[in-house]
């Protein structure tokens, strides 16, 4: 069905079904760790917020492990005591954090013990690396309030905007539908992609011209509502939403709301939606039996999948397969 008779369809989102899920009055999550942790880890912004918690949340012996650092803050970061760990070049998003990951494991500096993803990336590594599952999030799409672009949408619908299809989006240079996706090496960026059917190296290679990943000559950052206008989506974390509308993380939703696709609601963490993936954090493959990695990140068991409260304040649903160790790079 084109646009044109979707814009017909009633443009209204219940978000007090999915606010089951909250927790109120329970502020925002501190941003980098004070002081130097065995575990440091980088990447995702999706999970940043609520690994920041966890990480102040699981001891081992008594002692916090988990050091989470921000994607987006200062330039660089410093992990560890070491020369070699002192002003680090800060990773933004899932793609940067794992290839952070990777290069400081090959220098073998113990400079970073793990990453943040909000995608499945099991393409060869070396060392290999395990993709351990701790919530589950869905991702949907963001228009701005009084937009025109319809609030249900089928998957259908989304690959032609994402297309460029003119009957969709309009044509060159003024597109009446611009797709927006955030930054290259977003977790949420290549879920999206593969939501809606398109693959990042066509958007790399110009393919879809009326796709953008910037706004006013600045990347688009994941999970912020503000880069929105009138006539704009952008794909948005669940999860994110519901911690930002809440308190619980730093509300940058503007005048965000949230679309339906395939006409299930938005802010409901329904495993049978078009959208849902597993959010991970992803370790050394040989860390998996050691501690502290093991006692944090490894089984249903670990620190981590003990949380499940504390997981659901953040607006993410519990994983059946929280801890599994099933997934690895080889």
């Amino acid at each position: 069905m084109k646009l044109i008779a979707k814009r017909q369809l009633a443009k209204c989102v219940t978000v007090a079904a999915g606010l089951g899920l909250l927790v109120a009055g329970t502020g925002t999550a501190q941003a980098d760790p004070a002081g130097f942790r065995p575990l440091a880890g980088v990447g995702s912004d999706t999970t940043q917020g609520v690994m920041n918690a966890l990480a102040n949340a699981v001891t081992v012996n008594g002692q916090k492990v988990i050091g989470s650092y921000d994607a987006v803050g200062s330039p660089t970061i410093t992990t560890k005591a070491g020369t070699a760990c002192q002003n680090l070049a800060r990773p933004n998003g899932s793609g940067a954090g794992r290839t952070a990951l990777l290069n400081e494991l090959n220098k073998g500096n113990g400079c970073l013990d793990f990453s943040r993803s909000s995608s499945l990336n099991l393409a060869a590594s070396t060392p290999g690396l395990t993709y351990i599952p701790f919530a589950v999030d869905g991702v949907t799409y963001a228009v701005s309030a009084g937009s025109s672009v319809p609030l249900d949408l089928s998957v259908a619908d989304l690959h032609a905007i994402y297309s460029c299809d003119p009957g969709y989006v309009g044509t060159a240079p003024n597109y009446s539908i611009r797709p927006l996706l955030p930054q290259a090496g977003s977790g949420t960026r290549s879920f999206w992609e593969a939501t809606v059917g398109i693959t990042e190296a066509d958007v790399a290679a110009g393919r879809y011209p009326c796709i953008s990943d910037t706004k006013g000559g600045k990347k688009i950052e994941e999970h912020d509502g503000r880069v929105l206008d009138t006539a704009s989506l952008v794909p948005f974390s669940i999860a994110q939403y519901i911690a930002q509308s809440s308190g619980t993380l730093a509300d940058i939703r503007g005048t965000a709301q949230l679309g339906n696709v395939n006409g299930v609601p938005s802010v409901l963490l329904n495993t049978g939606a078009a959208a849902v993936r597993d959010v991970y954090n992803v370790i050394p493959t040989g860390k998996v039996g050691v501690s502290p990695w093991s006692d944090a990140f490894v089984g249903g068991s670990s620190g981590i999948c003990q949380q499940t409260a504390l997981i659901k304040q953040y607006g993410f649903g519990a994983n059946a397969n929280c801890g599994d160790t099933s997934r690895t790079t080889g």
